[in-house]
């Protein structure tokens, strides 16, 4: 009887380490380190020098925007161009970047050479406000593995102020 309770207490511990393992999110923006980098502050990213009625409070849009963006505010003026890079992994690929306004027009992006990763580009074209979305699952999709339905999103906003 002893042998069965032993047994059973080692069942129980792995299925409760392998379910815990579910909610952790490997594999994120920064590699094969695993870590996920920390939400965005509240006012998010470097703020514009004076906001104006004419310019929202948002940040610059400098380099390539990642999974760290995620739910900051960016302006852009017409002709500017903001590129999105999301690393992600054949496991835990991110879809495609989405737009949900007219202020913006795709644009060349480069090649994504990682299965898994989304890139993006977008021209400035009109004034307007502009909602970028992407998302991932939360754990790897492996048939032989306990799964979950849970996902990683990442959104950012352009505004494209009136000059």
């Amino acid at each position: 009887m002893r042998r069965t309770t032993h047994t059973r207490t080692i069942a129980l511990t792995a299925l409760a380490l392998l379910l815990a393992g579910c909610g952790t999110q490997g594999g994120g923006d920064t590699g094969a380190g695993g870590t996920v980098s920390p939400p965005p502050s509240p006012t998010g990213g470097t703020p514009s020098p004076s906001p104006s009625p004419s310019r929202p409070d948002c940040a610059k849009a400098e380099g390539e925007l990642g999974a760290a963006d995620t739910g900051r505010t960016y302006c852009l003026a017409p002709g500017e161009t903001i590129r999105i890079s999301l690393d992600g992994t054949s496991v835990r690929p991110w879809k495609p970047v989405e737009t949900d306004g007219k202020a913006l027009e795709a644009t060349n992006s480069g090649i994504v050479l990682q299965p898994g990763d989304a890139s993006a580009a977008y021209r400035a074209v009109a004034p307007g406000t502009v909602r970028l979305t992407s998302s991932r699952p939360l754990c790897p999709s492996d048939p032989a593995r306990i799964s979950c339905k849970g996902l990683q999103g990442w959104t950012v906003t352009v505004v494209v102020p009136k000059t």
